[in-house]
């Protein structure tokens, strides 16, 4: 699958993004190794700690249904009706990456027109997971 594929499902995710408070909608599309891709959107909470990222959801979902092998994410955000601009995942969302990902993990931030891949070293060096904690 395409980066600009990818981006696709998750602009689309993007729709049901329920922010009423920040009024800034994101979509994720996960793509799993196996080809299956989760979406999620952001999701906010008046008490705003209960808040989950859209990029948390897509994993959650995939987490859940038996997936641990990852290929890559889509992320597009930007205020509710106007088009995604790029938009990289929170420090939590980058952590939780780091529970299941290898460092070369593609992020894709942008557009489905325009868009650019990181790797999960490059927008968390020196991140903390699992391999830190083998004796």
């Amino acid at each position: 699958m395409t980066h600009s594929e990818l981006m696709a499902k998750a602009v689309r995710a993007r729709r049901g993004a329920y922010a009423p408070y920040s009024r800034f909608a994101v979509g994720a599309a996960l793509l799993c190794r196996d080809g299956s891709v989760y979406t999620g959107c952001n999701i906010e909470n008046a008490a705003y700690t209960p808040t989950v990222c859209a990029e948390r959801v897509a994993f959650f979902k995939a987490v859940s249904d038996g997936h641990r092998d990852f290929a890559a994410i889509a992320i597009s955000g930007g205020p509710m009706g106007a088009p995604g601009t790029q938009t990289a995942p929170c420090g939590v969302c980058r952590q939780v990456m780091m529970e299941f990902c290898t460092p070369d993990f593609e992020i894709v931030l942008g557009t489905e027109d325009d868009c650019r891949a990181y790797t999960l070293s490059e927008l968390l060096p020196l991140g903390f997971g699992p391999e830190n904690l083998k004796p």
